[in-house]
């Protein structure tokens, strides 16, 4: 019997076809990546949908933080990653809109990656200390025309999402905040509010939801047309008079060229995680809505996200809000 030489089975699997390849999908553990901090909102969320993933997928799945640059950093990574289902990662709406439209990143592209679905979407808000004096969206707005760049608002990132919410909000109502920036996610602007460097946060009510439950934080509105079925005692923004609906959103993403059978394996596994009774009764309680869009449609969707915000930042930099 003729004996098959190394580079000879080499040659055999290099020319098999994607799907028999991935046939054996998944046979070691998927690395999820994270490109935010440990603690925030999006981590919470990722890491229970991502263990219960887990078992019916049928492999190890780890969440790996790897915050800097607005995200970038992480979803860098992603993009660099193989194309054989063993990495994915998160993308949020800075990933998806701030870092495309800075530009300061050229091998920054989003055709790099095949995007799986959308896993959840939630408004952002306006949350305070329980003990502050700011009783209403109303208190807090009258106290930063009373004295203009008094009253310290914690954001995330400048130039993203939660910076441009404020922004917004300064301009329709004739307010002046200090704008006091805190790159990371939700997690360094919790440390800020628990240690008084500011009086106001701008984020979603899922990030604080500890700290809502606890009694030591309070939203006092909510950049939503529809009360949240979690907080319905935080007023939104529709319904305070402020026409201005702004919010985030958790993608899971694969690298471009990633076989159509692993991105449909990955999506099945999360898509039940999704909607396990676990799951919902879980996040019932973190003030975040499901919100699953499969791999057909999310693609075209993200796009168009990404066009209507660009279009509004474009803007605001011609009015000479906002700088690129």
């Amino acid at each position: 019997m003729k004996r098959r030489t190394l580079l000879g089975i080499a040659m055999a699997v290099a020319v098999l076809p994607a799907a028999a390849v991935a046939a054996d999908y998944p046979s070691r553990d998927i690395r999820v990546i994270n490109p935010w901090a440990a603690g925030g909102g999006t981590d919470g969320i990722i890491r229970k949908l991502t263990t219960l993933a887990e078992a019916d997928i049928g492999a190890g799945m780890y969440v790996e933080n790897i915050e800097g640059g607005n995200s970038a950093t992480g979803v860098t990574q992603l993009m660099k990653a193989k194309p054989d289902g063993y990495t994915i990662g998160v993308l949020t709406y800075d990933s998806v809109v701030t870092v495309p439209w800075q530009g300061v990143l050229p091998s920054y592209r989003m055709d790099k990656l095949k995007i799986i679905a959308r896993l959840t979407s939630e408004p952002d808000a306006i949350i305070v200390d329980a003990k502050s004096p700011y009783q209403s969206v109303g208190d807090l707005l009258d106290a930063a025309r009373q004295d203009p760049g008094k009253v310290r608002i914690a954001v995330q990132n400048l130039g993203g999402r939660v910076h441009l919410a404020l922004l917004k909000l300064q301009t329709m109502t004739d307010t002046e905040f200090k704008i006091v920036s805190y790159p990371g996610g939700a997690a360094p602007q919790k440390e800020a509010i628990l240690s008084d460097e500011v009086d106001v946060v701008i984020t979603s009510l899922g990030d604080f939801a500890n700290l809502i439950e606890d009694g030591t934080v309070r939203g006092v509105m909510e950049f939503s047309d529809t009360p949240n079925p979690t907080y319905p005692d935080v007023p939104t923004s529709v319904g305070e008079g402020i026409d201005l609906v702004n919010g985030s959103f958790i993608l899971l993403a694969a690298p471009a060229g990633t076989p159509d059978d692993v991105i449909a394996r990955i999506e099945a596994a999360y898509d039940a995680a999704e909607h396990s009774e676990d799951f919902q009764g879980w996040v019932a309680k973190a003030g975040v809505t499901p919100n699953f869009l499969g791999s057909d449609q999310v693609t075209q969707w993200a796009d168009e996200t990404a066009r209507s915000f660009f279009a509004e930042m474009d803007a605001l930099v011609e009015a000479g809000i906002l700088s690129k």
